[in-house]
């Protein structure tokens, strides 16, 4: 059955299309949401609820994107509101869902060899929310400041200003762990 079929069969709640589109996404929309939970079962709630809201929302989805990138999104959103709620820690990061970003030349990402994925991911666990998801959206999950700024509910110049300053924060806490005197 092609990916159109099902969703168009979700849309009249098909049961059986539902389940085969959850069975298709729920791994992946999972590691998604681990990525910003510690805990398994904050994730799987997570995404169950994500789920909930996309299978209601079905009617909005346009394909003008592919449906897991809108799922994705939806997902993404519903994990930061958690946060915000709970004021939780982020995540700890698998090495392998790092992503590379391509940045502007005169956009450092680099640190220092001697550094660690564990010293980067408690560098940004240190950050202030406001720089800590802005940090994650932007370096781990890739969305451009556009998206960010939709996602966050700010504006694309309070996301940059806030990459920036996150950057400049995670690199004296990086800094600062090079020299002995962090962690």
């Amino acid at each position: 059955m092609f990916q159109v079929d099902i969703i168009e069969q979700c849309k009249q709640n098909n049961r059986k299309a539902q389940l085969q589109l959850y069975n298709q996404y729920c791994d992946g929309m999972y590691i998604v949401a681990k990525r910003f939970f510690k805990d398994a079962a904050d994730a799987e709630d997570v995404v169950q609820e994500a789920f909930i809201k996309a299978f209601t929302k079905l009617h909005q989805y346009k394909a003008e994107v592919t449906f897991g990138a809108w799922l994705k999104r939806i997902v993404v959103n519903r994990c930061i509101d958690v946060l915000k709620s709970r004021k939780h820690q982020l995540v700890e990061l698998e090495e392998v869902h790092l992503k590379v970003v391509d940045t502007p030349k005169n956009d450092k990402w680099l640190v220092e060899d001697t550094m660690t994925l564990n010293d980067v991911k408690r560098a940004i666990e240190e950050l202030p929310d406001k720089y800590r998801y802005v940090v994650m959206l932007y370096l781990i999950e890739g969305y451009d400041h556009q998206e960010i700024s939709s996602i966050l509910g700010i504006s694309q110049v309070t996301s940059r200003t806030q990459l920036s300053r996150g950057k400049t924060k995670l690199q004296t806490l990086l800094t600062l762990k090079k020299d002995g005197t962090k962690y």
